[in-house]
């Protein structure tokens, strides 16, 4: 644990949500205890997740099948992040976009018309369906001139039978093909945190970022000024802490941890 000796109020909690609060769909013990905490708190909050491929109302529903009850408002993903950034960077858009409804619904939400005439953006989230047509689609626009966008870098994502390639990996194929980048907008982009701080009318100074992976959790908190607690229920050991150059505000083995301090101390971290 790394100690701190700044007493700085605790106005407004940023969560991850795998590895954090649920096991694929098995709730954490404590979950739902934390999130409970910071609503009868008062305290502002978001769930976050680089995971594009539902809506917040379908993340809701699956977490409340958990026993984890959060308000679909509280909840914002790397698709909703996209949406957000390409509304202002170019105002009435056009995309193209290899994904589901999460990251689709998000960019009609927005104004974006989706196309594969000519479009602004080839925008790849995450799907348990990629198709070789629409990835060749994909590469062929990015080719012409499209803007290549991605939710999030993550290369692979769990299932009940092992790993699952993720955006990550498909980018990565497209990248090879077009010898173009994407730009990655969720974890560890410091603009995911950016995005829900503004959502939220919130200041870095007085947030927390919870979360269980050092390199996109953690770094990404790092870098958007807020300070941060490493769970130890998801991908990061204690042991691996400290392979990294950084380090997590504080340590704990999971959200059940947080719940007194979220409930009765403003300083949340000190």
């Amino acid at each position: 644990m790394v100690d701190m000796t700044e007493h700085r109020p605790v106005d407004t909690w940023l969560t991850d949500m795998d590895g954090v609060l649920v096991h694929e769909e098995d709730a954490i013990p404590g979950a739902s205890d934390f999130i409970e905490a910071l609503k009868a708190s008062g305290k502002r909050f978001l769930v976050l997740t680089n995971n594009s491929i539902f809506t917040p109302r379908d993340l809701r529903a699956r977490l409340l099948a958990s026993g984890i009850d959060v308000p679909e408002e509280a909840i914002w993903t790397s698709a909703l992040a996209t949406a957000q950034f390409l509304a202002d960077q170019r105002p009435g858009g056009t995309a193209y976009v290899v994904g589901e409804a999460g990251v689709l619904t998000a960019l009609h939400d927005v104004g974006y018309v989706m196309t594969d005439r000519n479009p602004d953006y080839v925008v790849l989230g995450e799907t348990r369906t990629y198709s070789f047509e629409s990835i060749t689609r994909a590469i062929r626009l990015i080719d012409k001139g499209a803007r290549f966008i991605a939710t999030n870098p993550d290369p692979s994502g769990p299932s009940p039978a092992g790993l699952l390639p993720a955006t990550g990996s498909v980018a990565a194929l497209i990248s090879t093909a077009t010898g173009r980048q994407p730009y990655y907008i969720g974890k560890p982009n410091p603009l995911m945190m950016r995005s829900a701080l503004n959502r939220l009318d919130a200041h870095s100074e007085t947030t927390i970022m919870v979360g269980d992976r050092m390199d996109t959790d953690i770094i990404s908190g790092l870098e958007a000024g807020l300070r941060s607690v490493l769970v130890l229920t998801g991908s990061t050991s204690r042991a691996q802490i400290e392979h990294f150059p950084y380090r997590p505000s504080r340590v704990v083995d999971s959200v059940a941890d947080l719940v007194r301090l979220v409930a009765h101390e403003p300083g949340g971290t000190e």
